[in-house]
């Protein structure tokens, strides 16, 4: 009986399960995780509102586990030996004869006073902090940005940020009390969201005007105070500041003999093989894949490519040609708490269109469709 070992419980990891075990009825599969349940992170930007709680975006997978029949060893990982045949782990090693790593990115925070800002898609700790931050504000100015890894242009996570952005905008405005507050977007690209297209980017920074959001974009980042953004163009007060930094490989990692890329990452081909090994996969935001500057780190891209990844395993493995590979796309949408702008890019063209409703209803729908299958 084969054994194969997944490292993370995330949208990757868990996709991944899903394909292996579809696949094949037989192999053993064990799964790597410090936590027995998925935490939603798209979700999130609904805490502050009030929209969701982490009751709501948390899925215990005991089920789910029992039905796609994987062992959970239930540790955090600190390196990988032997040509990934052997995991490291605080409670031990896991030996495998295919591994597929799912552990997501973690992000930089080397900016001087990092400290004073939140970095909001580190989960829902992060994001039940804005919220109670937000009760009890009376005024003041609330900064909100986002960076990248300079080594790794797709190593970033700006879309969410849009979102809070929006969210707090429309939160404040509902409870009759925006006047009392300036909202400060900044970044040290000069067009952020341009991953996203020319149009889904230039309709941000309307709706930003729109909304009477002061912008200051271009200028390195310098440092963080604890009511103050300092930046090489300048320096502004901010009594709240949400800020998501660029995103690095795991720190484990570097416990290993893994081939990794300039930002840190692991390093892919389009068939999500780690270059050099055998048996040995990644999907989602621990990998760098070929593809266009723009090829996202979400959890839409994770779980293609935690399906192509799955499925070559499996046929390496078997002595089958590995050559599955996945869709190079971008779909989200830009929530705003009561309407929501859908953006799609693929090879070819980028789509952005208009805030509207039923985009709102909609990511909100798929998140129920999403989470059915893991509950």
């Amino acid at each position: 009986m084969k054994k194969i070992t997944v490292i993370g419980a995330g949208f990757a990891g868990l996709k991944a399960i899903k394909q292996l075990r579809q696949l094949d009825k037989n192999s053993e599969i064990t799964l790597i995780s410090p936590r027995a349940e998925l935490h939603y992170l798209p979700g999130i930007i609904w805490i502050p509102n009030g929209l969701r709680t982490r009751e709501d975006l948390t899925v215990p997978l005991a089920n789910f586990f029992k039905r796609e029949r994987v062992n959970l060893h239930q540790a955090n990982v600190t390196g990988v030996s032997a040509d990934g045949r052997i995991v490291h782990t605080d409670k031990g090693d896991v030996v495998n004869d295919g591994l597929l790593i799912a552990t997501g990115g973690r992000f930089i925070k080397k900016l001087p006073g990092i400290e004073h800002s939140i970095t909001p898609c580190e989960g829902i700790d992060a994001a039940e902090r804005i919220r109670e931050r937000l009760k009890t504000m009376e005024s003041g100015t609330i900064a909100v940005g986002f960076a990248g890894n300079p080594n790794e242009p797709s190593a970033m996570r700006g879309g969410p940020m849009f979102e809070f952005l929006f969210g707090i905008d429309t939160l404040l405005r509902q409870q009759g009390r925006r006047e009392r507050f300036h909202l400060v977007f900044f970044s040290p690209a000069a067009q952020p969201g341009n991953r996203l297209g020319p149009k889904a980017m230039s309709g941000l920074l309307a709706e930003m005007g729109k909304r009477g959001i002061e912008t200051h974009l271009g200028h390195k980042m310098v440092a963080f105070e604890a009511d103050k953004v300092r930046t090489e163009g300048g320096e502004f007060k901010a009594d709240l500041i949400l800020f998501m930094p660029g995103m690095t490989g795991n720190a484990w990692f570097d416990n290993t003999s893994l081939p990794r890329s300039a930002g840190g990452m692991i390093q892919a081909d389009k068939h999500c093989k780690v270059a050099g090994l055998q048996n040995v996969y990644v999907a989602g935001d621990a990998g760098t894949f070929p593809g266009p500057d723009w090829l996202p780190k979400q959890a839409h891209i994770a779980d293609l490519q935690a399906v192509a990844a799955a499925k070559n395993l499996l046929a390496e493995l078997n002595g089958q040609p590995a050559d599955a590979t996945f869709k190079v796309e971008l779909i989200c949408i830009i929530d705003s708490v009561n309407k929501g702008s859908l953006v799609m890019r693929t090879e070819k063209r980028a789509l952005a269109l208009p805030s509207m409703r039923v985009f709102h209803w909609l990511k909100r729908a798929f998140e129920w469709w999403y989470l059915r299958a893991y509950r």
